[in-house]
């Protein structure tokens, strides 16, 4: 695998502090474990199809469904997940959830406690990189994964670019951990 630690969008520069490479999808599982009140953030662009069978969104549903972790999503997103026997735990628009987790005084989706763990995948890059932006800057003590296949260097942790092939292997070690760690 071709590591590639440097921004999909060029000219974008991030500032000295930048997202540490996910090498081992393991570090997903690890991160998840670890967390108190995570979240998994879903965009649109979920439905695209990067493989011959599988889309992002059943990615997102296996891991939600998986480790536990409750799924926030966008635009026509939740359409989708219903279509899968699945019902996401809100629905509301990216730059909202991005607004919201910046929210110290927000108590979550379920009225639980802030999130110490946003985890991100189906929004377009450059929405993504200025939500993590945002969040990087302030809100110091959550944690956030990108789960996109392109490195997005305001994340705490961030796939390199990596290939299609590569991201769908990473998902599927990513969900059979998170099954095992039950």
């Amino acid at each position: 695998m071709t590591v590639k630690a440097e921004p999909w969008q060029k000219a974008e520069i991030a500032g000295p502090k930048k997202a540490l490479l996910i090498m081992k999808p393991e570090v997903v599982v690890a991160m998840a474990k670890k967390a108190n009140r995570p979240i998994l953030v879903v965009g649109h662009q979920a439905v695209e199809d990067y493989s011959n069978d599988v889309k992002m969104i059943d990615y997102a549903i296996r891991i939600s469904n998986a480790a536990g972790i409750p799924m926030v999503v966008t635009a026509h997103i939740a359409n989708e997940c219903l279509k899968r026997g699945f019902s996401p735990a809100g629905s509301m628009s990216a730059m909202e959830i991005g607004n919201r987790l910046n929210d110290p005084q927000w108590r979550g989706l379920d009225g639980g406690g802030t999130y110490d763990l946003a985890m991100f995948m189906g929004l377009p890059y450059y929405m993504q990189f200025v939500i993590l932006s945002g969040l990087k800057h302030f809100s110091p003590n959550l944690k956030t994964i990108s789960l996109d296949r392109f490195y997005n260097p305001h994340a705490t942790w961030s796939f390199p670019n990596i290939s299609v092939k590569d991201w769908n292997e990473n998902f599927e070690i990513i969900i059979d951990k998170l099954k095992g760690e039950k």
